[in-house]
């Protein structure tokens, strides 16, 4: 999809002309009626808010025929909030315009924008404006791919976007740049997490941790990063029980997967981007019921955002320095599988006693940090499909954080706030790790079920060796059973956009 950013027309040569809308507006009371598309479309428009057929609520649309009145075939007015617009909201509108552009089957849309959002509020700016509405279009359009679907039929949709002002804009000259640079962002933030979306998609039999790695060797060569893969012969030299211990019951062997990008050599601070990358889990002995185990695909999601993290910065270059490590394998149930009972000694020397083998994300994610560490990461992000807890808690809305550095907490929580991915952190009481201690370990891989978000978290804090360390869970919201917004059905790429709009 091709999207710009133009003055002067008012876009009828499109086939789709959208038009943001509010109740305030069409409550409005003057001794003449306001103008925004066309006369007579605009009071179809008031006819249908008055039958209550159309209320203007947020992310609500109307579709009108233009019967010959305009070039354009149809007019979509979309509702918008009255008391002003948000980032967020210009994102959902976005989103709600692309989906009814979708179900009109036009492939070239005009969209009329507001003359705030070409010369920034109190909200936002010019450019992330852009980039907001520029993500809801491209998100909003995102279709899953499938075996029954080939890509011409995916891709049969909206082709073109314009944005143009709904009015005279020409007095604020600067705001065509910013839009153009907000626009060009927007792209590769929505790129990243389409990408993070299909990976996520990929059935169990087409995305073992074999494959996995040769995708990250494959995004590594186009973006010119360093990629060292190491196998099972590998790990166990360098000690990686957790992550060894976890993929010994699958004829798939685990990998862990490293990533290095260097955009600031003379700064010695290295961001550790962690991805859990179990690419599939039955919960192995502790087996999970069999009913919604599908969604198990889900189980690399944090591996996802993390790949198109770097995607965006491959894209981008940032001045930044990061390593992201993926630990990688699958969860299986056999007659060489992890046990309840068993003992692990991980990478750094710290032993778990596995109580649970569906709690074998941490233990993966222990030699997860431990191998950023140990490449010279001096603060962790780690991302991980982590808990089923965490819905109970925050349901599919948000993600839950961990952390030990509520400076950095805050960090990646205000980048999450640029995304419109809503994190919410949890404590990390002193109490909560001691339902962890162990009389045949250093740990045990469970707490129980009080607190096991937060037990899960601390877990894995204790391989952070004293650095700043956010630990994201993404049980709930990784995966959707239902679209919501510009989220898709499936897997959302969840936490993309947030670690790119913190690092980038």
């Amino acid at each position: 999809m091709s999207v710009q950013f133009t003055y002067g027309a008012k876009g009828h040569e499109a086939e789709a002309i959208v038009r943001f809308i509010s109740r305030g507006e069409l409550q409005g009371e003057g001794s003449e009626p306001a103008k925004w598309v066309h006369p007579q479309l605009d009071e179809a428009l008031r006819g249908h808010f008055e039958r209550e057929l159309f209320k203007a609520e947020p992310k609500e649309t109307l579709s009108l025929p233009t019967l010959g009145l305009l070039p354009a075939a149809y007019v979509i007015y979309v509702g918008v909030a009255h008391s002003g617009l948000t980032v967020d909201g210009l994102r959902d509108a976005a989103a709600a315009a692309a989906k009814a552009a979708r179900r009109l089957k036009v492939a070239t849309v005009a969209q009329q924008l507001p003359i705030a959002v070409c010369t920034g509020s109190m909200e936002y700016t010019v450019s992330q404006a852009a980039q907001a509405m520029t993500e809801g279009y491209s998100l909003g359009l995102f279709t899953r791919k499938t075996e029954k679907q080939n890509d011409e039929k995916r891709y049969a949709s909206v082709q073109a976007v314009s944005f143009i002002p709904a009015e005279d804009a020409s007095g604020y000259p600067e705001a065509a740049e910013q839009w153009e640079a907000g626009i060009r962002r927007g792209v590769v933030f929505a790129e990243a997490v389409k990408y993070a979306r299909d990976l996520t998609n990929l059935p169990g039999n087409k995305l073992t941790p074999e494959l996995l790695a040769e995708e990250a060797e494959e995004l590594a060569r186009t973006y010119s990063l360093d990629c060292e893969v190491l196998d099972e012969w590998t790990a166990a030299e360098q000690g990686m029980g957790g992550l060894l211990g976890v993929g010994q019951g699958s004829v798939n062997p685990p990998r862990m997967i490293v990533l290095h990008y260097q955009g600031a050599p003379e700064d010695k601070e290295v961001w550790g981007l962690i991805g859990k990358g179990i690419t599939f889990d039955t919960g192995g002995i502790s087996l999970k019921k069999a009913e919604g185990m599908e969604e198990m695909i889900s189980d690399m999601g944090g591996a996802a955002a993390v790949l198109g993290a770097m995607r965006i910065i491959g894209e981008t270059r940032p001045a930044v320095n990061v390593v992201a490590v993926i630990p990688s394998a699958e969860n299986m149930p056999s007659d060489r599988a992890l046990k309840p009972g068993d003992v692990l000694k991980t990478m750094n020397g710290l032993t778990i006693e596995v109580v649970n083998t569906d709690a074998e994300g941490r233990l993966v994610l222990a030699d997860g940090l431990t191998t950023a560490i140990r490449r010279g990461a001096t603060k962790l992000v780690d991302v991980a499909t982590l808990t089923g807890a965490v819905m109970v808690a925050l349901g599919n809305v948000a993600t839950g954080a961990v952390s030990n550095d509520e400076a950095l907490q805050q960090q990646v929580i205000l980048a999450s706030k640029r995304a419109g991915e809503r994190i919410w952190p949890l404590p990390a009481y002193p109490e909560f790790r001691k339902q962890l201690d162990s009389d045949a370990a250093d740990m045990k891989n469970s707490g129980g079920r009080l607190g096991g978000t937060i037990t899960g978290g601390l877990f894995i804090g204790a391989f952070a060796e004293e650095k700043p360390w956010v630990h994201l869970d993404i049980g709930g919201t990784a995966w959707l059973e239902r679209e919501r917004s510009w989220e898709s059905k499936g897997a959302t790429g969840v936490m993309v956009r947030t670690l790119g709009e913190l690092l980038v």
